[in-house]
């Protein structure tokens, strides 16, 4: 590609990205029905038809703003999940040491050791395990960010779900639920899409007045504990 040709591509994602990052300012300041094709010219100094060139309508626009939604919301389950994950993990080790040490003394001493209690069940309930901490982190996510989470999930996009033209961003947000059950249950997939079909539900019904925003840890906790059970 010549030196001329790479900078006209240049040019055009810089432009890309500051349609973009107008639109989901303007949404998130007043809401998607003030975001036009109009006010976001105006915003970034473009006509109309240069918008075109680079969007097929509000459509398209709304598309890029969700699939950068994707993105961030990927990586923030992420870093959930392997957070919760190193917890529980030096949970169940610090609890394998204190039984190991509780066993040598009982059998030292031919007494039981007060105290000493079996291994919990990994992930049973609340925000510490892996599947709690995604489902608390997707909240959050919808809570602090509800124009991209709408450009995401509620108004229409050129995004295709579930399907080969998924774009890996949005896999990625799934696999993260997906990563949180054991390779031995049946089916995960199954499970992951429950799981986030309620947590989609609390974020759209606390996000809307439905039911109070203050108890989702609460109902995080319930949901995570009746998988487990």
């Amino acid at each position: 590609m010549s030196p001329v040709n790479e900078r006209r591509e240049r040019e055009r994602a810089d432009r890309h990205r500051l349609i973009v990052t107008a639109a989901r300012e303007l949404a998130e300041a007043e809401g998607w029905e003030a975001v036009t094709t109009r006010r976001l010219a105006d915003r970034v100094e473009y006509s109309q038809p240069v918008l075109y060139s680079h969007f097929n309508g509000m459509t398209g626009i709304v598309s890029a703003v969700a699939l950068e939604g994707f993105e961030a919301l990927a990586a923030q389950l992420r870093g959930a999940r392997e957070e919760a994950t190193g917890q529980a993990r030096e949970e169940a080790t610090g609890q394998a040491r204190e039984e190991a040490t509780g066993q040598a003394r009982e059998e030292a001493t031919g007494q039981p050791q007060e105290g000493v209690t079996g291994p919990p069940v990994a992930g049973k309930s609340g925000k510490a395990s892996p599947l709690g901490a995604v489902c608390q982190a997707y909240l959050d996510f919808a809570s602090t960010r509800p124009a991209v989470y709408q450009a995401m999930f509620v108004l229409p996009t050129e995004l295709k779900f579930a399907s080969d033209e998924t774009p890996a961003s949005m896999r990625a947000c799934f696999d993260e639920f997906v990563a949180c059950f054991r390779g031995d249950d049946e089916p995960r997939e199954l499970s992951a899409e429950v799981v986030w079909s309620a947590v989609h539900g609390m974020a759209v019904l606390s996000g809307s007045g439905r039911i109070p925003p203050a108890l989702q840890e609460e109902r995080v906790g319930f949901l995570v504990s009746r998988l487990a059970e």
